[in-house]
């Protein structure tokens, strides 16, 4: 979701793909973060929806959206998959399309003004999968599909590393990745590197579940390494990180427009108003009804 910067001021999930994944949905997720003002979040709700309407309605662009449950407060997330560079820019013209088309040229860009105005601070991520560096994901992008639509939470850390220390680190994540794909208790884990957008090397190193209690009875990286590489991992760590910030975020189906091969797993999730509206149509009448019984069709007015 590319909804940002002046006209267009608002743009997951997160860094899930093996191989074959990868080529199907993208090697890049395109992130829009914000941090909206506590009166203005009424605002702001309202504001998104309408925006994933009109895309939905305009075949615009395609997101998902999280909002923080536990870190920095009242703080939104929009990720989009990019297979390449080009990709951005095709994105950003269907959005903008799909806005005009919904709003009007003169109306779209007061939309655009308005959410500006709800944020405290916005950040653009341009993220590229690190898939040699994640473990356990899906391996075909109907596998990928179902595990992004099952998916309610995230967690995700951010890891900043020392100038210098890159290749230490992604030596450290490839080491805890083939020991922890050994073990038939561990959870798929999902890392992608900044390669736009900040500030030094950043990764993030991201978790999903379907609900708050997957969270328990996890495995820790000490009993996945054992004794000794939990050691090395603790040594490498303080020698390689600088800070890591984490945050776990929950889904928000109505403030987005997710891909449709996402949307289908959990229909009544992603799509809610769709269900019920479809749910709620009266039955269509068979011919082996009387003529007398049928109304005509009439023309919307």
């Amino acid at each position: 979701m590319s909804f940002r910067k002046a006209l267009w001021a608002l743009v997951a999930v997160v860094c899930l793909v093996a191989p074959a994944a990868a080529q199907a949905q993208g090697d890049y997720l395109d992130v829009y973060t914000v941090k909206v003002k506590p009166e203005k979040l009424t605002d702001f709700q309202a504001l998104t929806k309408k925006f994933a309407d009109a895309n939905r309605r305009f075949n615009g662009e395609r997101w998902l959206a999280l909002e923080s449950v536990y870190g920095e407060g009242n703080v939104y997330q929009f990720t989009s998959t990019r297979k390449d560079y080009a990709d951005i820019e095709r994105a950003n013209e269907a959005e903008m399309v799909a806005v005009s088309k919904a709003f009007g040229k003169e109306a779209a860009q007061k939309f655009g003004q308005d959410f500006d105005s709800c944020l405290v601070w916005s950040r653009n991520e341009l993220r590229r999968r690190r898939w040699d560096l994640s473990r356990k994901a899906p391996q075909d992008p109907e596998a990928y599909a179902k595990f992004i639509g099952e998916s309610r939470l995230l967690r995700t850390t951010a890891v900043h590393i020392r100038p210098g220390h890159v290749p230490d680190f992604e030596a450290l994540m490839k080491d805890v990745k083939e020991v922890a794909e050994k073990n038939p208790n561990t959870a798929p884990v999902f890392v992608s590197q900044v390669i736009e957008g900040g500030k030094g090397a950043i990764f993030y190193v991201s978790t999903l579940r379907s609900s708050m209690g997957g969270f328990d009875h996890n495995p820790t990286t000490k009993e996945i390494l054992g004794e000794e590489g939990f050691k090395k991992f603790q040594q490498v760590s303080a020698d390689s990180v600088e800070v890591a910030d984490s945050a776990l975020y929950r889904f928000s189906a109505d403030l987005s427009n997710p891909p449709e091969e996402v949307a289908k797993v959990a229909m009544d999730f992603w799509h809610p108003k769709a269900t019920v509206a479809s749910a709620s149509k009266p039955k269509t009448k068979t011919t082996m009804e009387p003529a007398a019984e049928k109304e005509p069709v009439k023309k919307p007015q």
